[in-house]
């Protein structure tokens, strides 16, 4: 005679205060517990790396400089260029480099932008490079 051979047979029990608890409840109880909630968040978010900004050398601004004119004179023309720029990042120090390609439309210089045919708009302070 086996040790639980007395409730083998016997039928589950229901209880009569309490209702039936669903698989997916029951499922829950097990389910990894977070201790704390965010953390795989924080360290995900310092381990991204971000780059850093650039200084512009007195050539390098001399050189944007005159791509910007020459830009500005033929505007009408809406001539193809590809500019290379920095986007600051919104959580942390730093932010990264971007290229954008389009048609050049103008500067607009209340805002500082240049600005594609597309609407798309780069401050002048983060631009890197001008391809014309």
């Amino acid at each position: 005679m086996g040790k639980y051979d007395d409730i083998l047979n016997m039928s589950h029990h229901v209880s009569s205060i309490r209702p039936h608890m669903s698989m997916h409840d029951r499922a829950a109880q097990f389910s990894p517990f977070a201790a704390l909630t965010g953390y795989d968040d924080t360290v995900r978010e310092t381990s991204r790396l971000t780059d850093e900004k650039q200084e512009l050398t007195a050539d390098k601004i001399t050189d944007l400089n005159q791509k910007i004119a020459f830009l500005k004179e033929h505007a009408e023309e809406r001539p193809e260029i590809t500019v290379e720029y920095f986007i600051p990042d919104e959580k942390k120090a730093g932010g990264k480099y971007v290229t954008l390609s389009g048609n050049f439309r103008r500067i607009d210089k209340y805002n500082h932008n240049m600005v594609f045919t597309s609407g798309e708009e780069i401050p002048l302070n983060d631009i890197f490079e001008i391809d014309v």
